[in-house]
């Protein structure tokens, strides 16, 4: 039996100004799945949980209310809907909540 590994490797380069930015940086806002049935630190799971803005205030820079709060103290995170594998099982969807500000080109 041969089995196939797919790896992926991505390297961001000049992703804040000068400085560089290491290759497991996150970049902030970035949704990722993940095997495990938790998020890592410094990512939060995609349920539409309702944050405040004081706390997370790069983040409610790129995300706003287009996902709920009231814009005022609070900014909600996305909501996102199962991926399931072959098997049935969930995948834990996570939303980097600390990392390297996305640059607008």
């Amino acid at each position: 039996m041969m089995r196939i590994v797919f790896v992926a490797i991505g390297v961001w380069v000049g992703l804040c100004g000068t400085a560089m930015a290491q290759a497991d940086d996150a970049i902030l806002g970035q949704i990722m799945i993940f095997a495990g049935n938790f998020c890592p630190v410094r990512w939060l799971p995609t349920d539409g949980r309702t944050l405040q803005i004081n706390g997370y205030t790069a983040l409610f820079s790129i995300l706003g209310t287009i996902y709920g709060g009231d814009g005022q103290t609070t900014f909600a995170l996305p909501n996102s809907q199962p991926i399931l594998t072959k098997s049935g099982a969930p995948l834990t969807q996570c939303i980097a909540v600390v990392g390297v500000y996305p640059r607008r080109d």
